[in-house]
């Protein structure tokens, strides 16, 4: 595993943590899990993109 892809993997599992809690609190800003959401999805394609990268080269 590159380095590039653990941190992406992290970054995933912090906003994919954060989502949850965005989702199950009562007070929850529903803009705030959206963003969420949006970033856990671009953090998602680049994980993709770097792993079929490592596996073609």
């Amino acid at each position: 595993m590159t380095a590039r892809l653990y941190r992406l993997n992290e970054m995933h599992q912090r906003i994919d943590h954060a989502l949850r809690m965005a989702r199950e609190s009562r007070s929850a800003d529903p803009l705030a899990a959206t963003r969420l959401a949006t970033a856990k999805a671009r953090v998602k394609a680049l994980l993709f993109k770097v792993s079929l990268r490592s596996a073609l080269a």
